[in-house]
C-alpha cells in the first residue's frame, strides 16, 4: 500500500491505483465519468492532476489537499511516515490535530527543524500531530484521560475551543498554571481591532480559522444577500442554509459567537435555518449540481473560497459584522520552558506562519506576515472576557443541544 505526498505531474491513473479511496473524491468534485472503468480507463492513463483541476476551474492546491486529506484518512499517513508516536524516554512530546490543507508542508518544516533542535541540544523529540479531520474522537483517545498535568504533552496544537476550556479535558489544568504563553506581544495588523493576546498568559493563538458565507446566486430568487451574521438569523433564510457541522471546531466557534451575541433564541434561529450539512469541498460542488437540492447560502472556512471563486454563480462574503474567529491555540507547559520554547517560537514564528496564512488561508498572528487580506476583514471574536465569564465546555454541550433540538422542529 503506497503512501506518499501527491504532486501536480501525477496522472489521475497514478493516483487512483495507489489510492483507489480517492475515487469518491474525484466523483464528488465532478468528475462522475470515472465511476465507469472504461471511462476511467481511457482518460486517467493521461490526464494529470494540474490538468483536472483546471478543466473544473479549481484551485489547484486545494484540489490536491482534497485528494491528500483523503490518503490521510484511509491510511492514517501518520502512523506510516509522518506520525512518530511517543516513546520511552522522550525528552519532549508535541502533540495535537493540524488543518487537514496544510499538515503536509508543516509537518514537513517542522520534521527538518526538529531534527536541527535535536542535534544542537540533546532533546529527543516525539509528536503526535494528526489532521484535524480525525477531531472529537482524537482528542476524546489522546487527552481527556488524562489526569495529571505531568503526563500532558510539553506542547499542543489544535484549533477550536472545545478541548481547551472544557473542564473535563485540558481546560481543568489552566487554573493551575500549567501553561504558559510563549509568543511576543506583538500582533499581525489584521488582528489590531481585537484584544486576541490571552491576558492572563496561558494560552497562546498563533492563526485563526475565520467563517465567511458563499451566496449562490443561481438560486437566491427573491431573496435578499446577506451582508451579516444577524441577515442569516431571519425568518426568510430558514432552511437556506448550509453549516459546517462536521467541522467541529468552525462550527463551535459559530454557536458561541451566536450565543453570545443573541442568546438561545439566536442558537434556535440558526437551526432552523439550517438546510443541510456538509463538509466545504462538497458545498463548492453540490453549487453547480442541478439534481441536488441546493442552498442558498454556505457557511464556510475561509479556505474553501479558493474553489468556489472560478464558479461564476458564487459569490463571496467577508460578514460586515466579522468573520467568525476560531483561533488556532498553542498550549506550552510551563515546567518544560527551558527545553520547549524554541519549539514554541518556531511554531509561532513567521515560517510556520506563512505556510499557515499563504497555503492554508490561516490568517496569523505573527506580525511579519502579510496575511493578503486587502479588503475590509472585521472578526466576530468572543473575547477572552466571555470565555472567563463562562464553562465554554459546558455552554458547547448547551447550545449544541439548543441547535439540534431546534433544528429537528423544522
Amino acid at each position: 500500500m503506497t503512501t506518499a505526498t501527491l504532486n501536480k505531474d501525477m496522472t489521475v491513473k497514478e493516483v487512483l491505483t495507489n489510492w483507489p479511496e480517492t475515487l469518491d473524491v474525484f466523483v464528488a468534485n465532478g468528475f462522475e465519468n470515472f465511476r465507469d472503468e472504461k471511462q476511467r480507463n481511457a482518460v486517467a492513463a493521461f490526464l494529470k492532476l494540474e490538468r483536472a483541476a483546471k478543466t473544473k476551474n479549481y484551485d489547484l492546491d486545494n484540489f490536491l489537499g482534497l485528494l491528500q486529506q483523503k490518503i490521510d484518512e484511509q491510511h492514517n499517513l501518520a502512523d506510516v511516515t509522518m506520525k512518530k508516536t511517543r516513546k520511552e524516554g522522550s525528552s519532549v512530546n508535541v502533540t495535537g490535530l493540524l488543518p487537514c490543507p496544510v499538515r503536509i508542508p508543516l509537518l514537513e518544516g517542522f520534521d527538518a527543524f526538529i531534527a536541527n533542535y535535536t542535534r544542537e541540544t540533546g532533546f529527543d523529540v516525539s509528536y503526535k500531530l494528526e489532521a484535524a479531520s480525525v477531531g472529537a474522537d482524537w482528542i476524546e483517545e489522546n487527552i481527556q484521560g488524562i489526569e495529571n498535568a505531568g503526563d500532558l504533552p510539553e506542547v499542543f496544537l489544535s484549533a477550536g475551543f472545545e478541548t481547551f476550556f472544557d473542564k473535563q479535558a485540558i481546560g481543568r489544568f489552566k487554573d493551575q498554571g500549567v501553561f504558559r504563553d510563549l509568543t511576543n506581544d506583538q500582533v499581525n495588523v489584521d488582528f489590531a481591532d481585537i484584544d486576541i493576546r490571552d491576558p492572563k498568559k496561558d494560552y497562546s493563538i498563533i492563526a485563526a480559522v475565520p467563517a465567511v458565507f458563499m451566496v449562490n446566486h443561481d438560486v437566491r430568487g427573491d431573496l435578499p444577500v446577506p451582508r451579516t451574521w444577524a441577515d442569516i438569523l431571519e425568518p426568510e433564510f430558514e432552511q437556506q442554509v448550509a453549516l459546517p457541522v462536521g467541522d467541529f471546531d468552525l462550527f463551535n466557534a459559530i454557536l458561541l459567537a451566536i450565543h453570545k451575541e443573541h442568546g438561545e433564541e439566536g442558537i434556535r434561529k440558526l437551526g432552523r435555518c439550517m438546510l443541510k450539512s456538509m463538509h466545504p469541498s462538497q458545498m463548492v460542488k453540490n453549487a453547480k449540481r442541478v439534481a441536488e437540492e441546493k442552498p442558498y447560502v454556505t457557511i464556510m472556512p475561509y479556505f474553501f473560497t479558493k474553489m468556489a471563486r472560478m464558479v461564476k454563480s458564487l459569490e463571496i462574503i467577508w460578514p460586515e459584522d466579522g468573520a467568525v474567529l476560531s483561533p488556532i491555540f498553542m498550549l506550552t507547559r510551563s515546567d518544560s520552558i527551558d527545553k520547549v520554547a524554541p519549539i514554541a517560537e518556531f511554531l509561532a514564528g513567521k515560517e510556520v506562519g506563512e505556510i499557515l496564512s499563504h497555503r492554508g488561508l490561516f490568517p496569523s498572528l505573527h506580525p511579519e506576515i502579510d496575511n493578503q487580506l486587502n479588503f475590509p476583514h472585521p472578526w466576530k471574536w468572543i473575547g477572552w472576557d466571555y470565555i472567563y465569564q463562562n464553562d465554554i465546555g459546558a455552554l458547547i454541550r448547551h447550545t449544541n443541544q439548543v441547535f439540534e433540538d431546534s433544528m429537528n422542529s423544522v
